[in-house]
Order: C-alpha cells, then structure tokens, then sequence
C-alpha cells in the first residue's frame, strides 16, 4: 500500500475462515514499526456468542472481514466467539453443557441449517432449558433459517424451511410458556432478502447476504447490548 500520510493506526487483522494458520508474518517499510495495539477501551464488554453451522462460521464471504460476525462484532466494538462448525450445528445436549462454561453478554443460537423439523422438535426445548439454568440472566437468541433463494422452485427446500420455521416457533412458545425468561426470536424468511441476489447457492450468503444478516441481527442484539455495558 502506497500513498498513505505517516503516522500511528491501528488495524485489526481478521485471520482465514477455513484455512488453518500456523505462522503469520508483516512486512513493514524500513524505518517504520509494529507493535501489539493497547486495549480497546471496550474490552471489558462480554462478547457475542455464535453457535450454529457453515453460515455462522463464514461459507461463503469474500474476505473474513465480511461475515455478518465480523460485521457485527465491528458495529458494536465487542469481541465475538464463533461458534460456526460446518455441516455440524446439531445442538447436541453437551453442546449446551459447553456453552454455560463461556459468560457472554449473548448467546445467539443459529443451527436451523444444519437441522430438520424432527430434530427442532425434539433438542431445542432441552438445550435452551439446559444453558438458561446454567446462565439464568443472559440473553439467548433463536434464529430461525434462512430462506433457500430457490425454495420458490424446489419444493423440498420451500416444506424444509417451513417445517423448521413451524417447529422452532412451537419450541420458543413452550419455552415460553414454562417460564424461560430472555428469550429472543428472529425470523428467517427475510434475513438474505427476496430478491435471489444473496446467496452462492441458494443457501450460503454472498458478502450482499452477510451484509442483510447483519443488518437482521442488529434489529435484536442492538438492544440486548445496551443493557449490557
């Protein structure tokens, strides 16, 4: 990079999605210096917690930077654990048994991808019952999936996504029902949009994609964050 004016910055450096990395190196011009930037001002604040599937993790962004995550985690100056495991958003029990070990200021619950309706039904009840007993205070988001870019064409994926939708809502109005308090809920039929232009393969977000998600979640944690500062 040429032309830019001397002087101290701070850069934050986002490392590869799905490529191990065992050595980093920065090349700096000849008289000039790198050095670990102090604490940010905001870094006593709890992190946003992500736990869901290929599309948490950041299938398929352009750059690391350009995930909804990331995104996210700029908007609101907060450090973010992603939780994002590839074709494995199962919300398997001990998963929950996991997660109560972190304290986030959120927990944001996103595997419907990776999930059938049958699947819905029967663990999301136990997992959010599981994490709110361990954090009885901290806010827990569920996410419904997104909406395949296709569904209007292939059949399969417009009854999965409605059959998903149907069994999360039951879970979330039993929850409720039974007491969970901070308990949050977040559509999915309008989180890449409606036009077919957010997605790689009707499925994974395009940078267009994970910039409309971030937007969609912004609408729920924006507010779940200001009480927690």
């Amino acid at each position: 990079v040429t032309g830019i004016p001397e002087g101290r910055r701070e850069y934050m450096l986002y490392l590869p999605l799905y490529n191990g990395v065992t050595s980093v190196e920065i090349g700096v011009p000849e008289g000039t210096s790198i050095s670990k930037a102090p604490a940010r001002p905001e870094s006593h604040l709890k992190p946003i917690l992500f736990y869901g599937t290929s599309i948490t993790q950041g299938a398929c962004a352009s750059r690391p930077g350009m995930t909804h995550l990331a995104i996210l985690g700029r908007r609101y100056e907060r450090p973010v654990i992603n939780l994002g495991f590839s074709g494995n958003g199962h919300m398997e029990i001990e998963l929950a048994d996991l997660l109560s070990q972190l304290d986030p200021a959120v927990y944001v619950l996103d595997c419907l991808p990776n999930m059938n309706a049958q699947a819905v039904a029967s663990r999301v009840e136990p997992f959010v019952q599981r994490l709110r007993k361990a954090r009885p205070k901290t806010p827990i988001v569920l996410v419904e999936g997104r909406r395949y870019a296709d569904s209007f064409l292939v059949d399969s994926k417009r009854k999965r996504n409605e059959g998903n939708w149907r069994a999360l809502a039951v879970a979330y109005k039993n929850l409720r029902r039974d007491g969970v308090q901070r308990l949050h809920y977040l559509p999915g039929a309008d989180l890449l949009g409606d036009d077919g232009e957010a997605t790689v393969d009707s499925s994974h977000p395009n940078d267009l994609g994970f910039m409309r998600q971030a937007e969609a979640f912004s609408k729920v944690l924006g507010p779940l964050l200001k009480t927690d500062r």
